[in-house]
């Protein structure tokens, strides 16, 4: 039986051993709102809940897995994303490094932001060819403070710098050649059926284990994390970004259109 998560962002389907959660919102992009946030937290909350539950599959309804940041949003409430929202999003990345569940980000589109992000933090990422990767915050006169720390760990510091600062996306090839995605093909569903076949073998403290030891072997630290948050909520209340994200709320003017 499907289910609709409490703010109708999500679609929740538990067959067996795997949840998979579609994001749905395909008129906005799926873009983040705090309203998704909460509604992913659920999610994993339902997953870990369940003793049975071993994978979490997530997918998105749409051309765009996840365009980031609610831009609309983001111009009407901005002194709140400033004060809150990197912390709030922090929390959701760490989240899924650290649930006890296998999280396999099914990509068939356009993630952008805070959406490659997502990307980043899942545990196995599968693509088909019509996926792109890209980080426009430095045209909105940000950064992506929050996602870099996890991207840096999936492909190493010169392609996660490159990719900021060149705002230029990615192609689904040129991710899988660098570690973001980790199956790419025109049909991503038998190689996810075949690596369920296992994960759902996995006893669920095992994949916690797992999951703790990597962490160790590769730390995003506390100083770490309240620098991204406290950066992020400094460059929302720049005068260039507060312009631009202004201006795209008011007349969908894109940065690059200046």
């Amino acid at each position: 039986m499907e289910l609709t998560a409490p703010n109708g962002t999500l679609r929740l389907r538990g067959e067996g051993a795997v949840l998979t959660v579609t994001l749905d919102r395909p008129r906005e992009q799926n873009s983040i709102t705090p309203g998704l946030m909460a509604d992913l937290h659920g999610a994993l909350d339902r997953a870990e809940a369940d003793p049975g539950c071993r994978v979490v599959v997530l997918r998105a309804e749409g051309s765009a897995f996840c365009s980031g940041m609610d831009l609309h949003a983001a111009a009407a409430g901005t002194d709140d994303l400033a004060a809150h929202g990197g912390e709030r999003f922090l929390g959701l990345l760490k989240r899924l490094t650290t649930v006890e569940r296998i999280v396999v980000s099914c990509v068939d589109g356009r993630a952008s932001g805070g959406g490659v992000g997502i990307v980043a933090a899942s545990d196995l990422v599968h693509a088909t060819p019509a996926s792109q990767f890209g980080l426009p915050e430095a045209l909105w006169g940000l950064l992506p403070c929050c996602v870099l720390p996890y991207l840096i760990r999936r492909v190493g510091f010169q392609r996660a710098y490159a990719m900021t600062l060149s705002t230029l996306p990615v192609g689904a090839a040129d991710a899988a050649r660098c570690g973001l995605v980790d199956e790419l093909a025109e049909d991503p569903e038998p190689a996810l059926r075949r690596l369920l076949v296992r994960a759902t073998k996995l006893d669920g403290t095992t994949i916690g284990d797992l999951k703790r030891y990597f962490r160790r072997m590769w730390i995003v630290s506390e100083e770490m994390e309240a620098d991204a948050v406290r950066e992020f909520g400094r460059l929302m209340h720049s005068p260039v970004a507060r312009e631009r994200i202004t201006a795209f709320a008011s007349g969908a003017r894109m940065p690059w259109d200046r």
